[in-house]
C-alpha cells in the first residue's frame, strides 16, 4: 500500500452521520485491516512500548507505603526470649545471635536485658519515652522475670537514634548519666560512622557489663583523629616581586587580542 494513499486515508475527516469513511470504515479501522503488515507490527510495538512506559511511570509516581509507626502497645507483652527484637530489620542473623549471647551474659549480674529496634515511632514519641512505656507495660502484665532489673537497648531505624533505658531499681547500679553517655557515644558513634549496629551494640553491652561487675566505667570510645589540613603555601612578598607571572599575563593578553584580529584580516581579503 503506497504511503501517499495511507496518509490521505488517515487525514480523511470522519463524516457527521452515516457510515465512517470510505467503504464504511473509519481511519483507525481501515488502518488495522488494510495497512501493510510491517506497519501494523510497528504500530503494535509502539503501543506496547507506550503501555510499558505508562506502567513504569505509575509504579514510580505512586509513593511506597511508609513503615507503620510503633508504640509500646504495638510490641509483645513480654520480653523477647532470645533478647533481640529486630522490628526494623537492621541485623543479620549472625549479628542478632552475637548480641543475644552478649545480653544473655548479663543474667549473671541479675539483669534481664533486651535489644529492640523500631522502624518508626509514633509522632511526638521519643525513643527514651518509648522504652519507659514498654518497661511499664511489661511490669504491669507481670510477664518479665525480675521486672525491677530490666534493661533496654533501643535503636530507631529511621533516624539511627539510640537510647538505653533501665528500670528504676537498676538505675542504682547504672546511673542515668552512664546510660545516656553509653547511648550517645558508645552506640551512637559507630552508627554515625556507617551504621555498624553489631559493633555499636556489643560495645555498649561490654561497657555496661564492666560497671555491673563492679569495675570502673571505661568511658566513651576514643574519637577519631581529625583530618589534618595541609598548610596553604602563600608566597612571600619577595617571591611575588621576583616572579614573572605578570609578564606572562600581559603576553597572553596581547596574543589573545592580536591573533584573532590578524586571522580576520587575512580571511577577509
Amino acid at each position: 500500500m503506497p504511503w501517499s494513499e495511507l496518509s490521505t486515508r488517515l487525514r480523511t475527516p470522519l463524516p457527521t452521520g452515516g457510515k465512517l469513511g470510505a467503504a464504511g470504515l473509519g481511519p483507525l479501522a481501515w488502518l488495522s485491516t488494510n495497512a501493510p503488515l510491517n506497519l501494523r507490527h510497528s504500530l503494535q510495538r509502539r503501543c506496547l512500548s507506550l503501555l510499558a512506559t505508562a506502567a513504569a511511570l505509575v509504579l514510580v509516581l505512586i509513593p511506597a507505603a511508609p513503615a507503620s509507626a510503633l508504640s509500646a502497645a504495638s510490641l509483645p507483652t513480654q520480653p523477647p526470649g532470645d533478647h533481640v527484637l529486630d522490628q526494623a530489620d537492621l541485623l543479620s542473623r549472625a549479628a542478632a545471635a552475637d548480641i543475644g549471647r552478649a545480653l544473655d551474659a548479663l543474667v549473671v549480674d541479675g539483669v534481664q536485658a533486651s535489644w529492640i529496634s523500631v522502624p518508626r515511632l509514633d509522632y511526638d514519641l521519643s525513643l527514651r519515652q518509648f522504652g519507659t512505656d514498654l518497661l511499664q507495660r511489661w511490669d504491669s502484665t507481670g510477664a518479665a522475670a525480675a521486672p525491677e532489673q530490666q534493661l533496654l537497648l533501643l535503636i530507631d531505624g529511621q533516624t539511627s537514634g539510640t537510647a538505653i533505658v533501665a528500670s528504676p531499681a537498676l538505675q542504682e547500679r547504672l546511673s542515668p548519666q552512664l546510660l545516656s553517655s553509653t547511648a550517645r557515644t558508645t552506640m551512637g558513634q559507630p552508627l554515625r560512622e556507617g551504621g555498624r549496629y553489631r559493633q555499636a551494640s556489643l560495645a555498649a553491652i561490654e561497657r555496661l557489663q564492666t560497671v555491673l561487675a563492679g569495675g570502673e566505667d571505661p568511658g566513651p570510645p576514643a574519637q577519631a583523629n581529625a583530618t589534618t589540613v595541609a598548610p596553604v603555601r602563600v608566597p612571600s612578598h619577595e617571591q611575588t616581586l621576583s616572579s614573572n607571572a605578570f609578564t606572562w599575563v600581559v603576553v597572553l593578553l596581547v596574543v589573545g587580542t592580536v591573533v584573532p584580529m590578524l586571522t580576520w584580516w587575512v580571511f577577509s581579503r
